[in-house]
């Protein structure tokens, strides 16, 4: 099973960025995935992208959720993303030349 990448971009101080990141943390407790929290304070160019638009999340690259996160619609794009790379890693396997 390949594992997802969660990013969500965030800043300090947050509240919709804190509530977030416990409903992503729980659903990692269930569902395994990569986490990666951006502090968008750390660096000038992200604050001006994402200033007033934390937290984002991205699932492998994806945007998904701006500003709250559904658990249960979190959940279910997690796993989708798990389906996708398990069936990308069959479909490889199976038709080389296709590389």
């Amino acid at each position: 099973m390949s594992r997802p990448v969660v990013e969500v971009f965030s800043k300090r101080g947050c509240c919709l960025c804190k509530e977030a990141k416990d409903i992503i943390g729980r659903v990692k407790d269930e569902i395994p995935f990569h986490f990666k929290e951006v502090d968008i304070s750390m660096n000038d160019d992200l604050f001006r992208r994402f200033n007033d638009h934390v937290p984002t999340i991205y699932i492998n690259g994806k945007k998904v959720f701006k500003f709250k996160v559904d658990e249960g619609e979190f959940r279910k794009k997690v796993r989708k993303e798990i389906i996708r790379s398990g069936l990308s890693r069959i479909w490889s396997k199976n038709h080389p030349q296709s590389r």
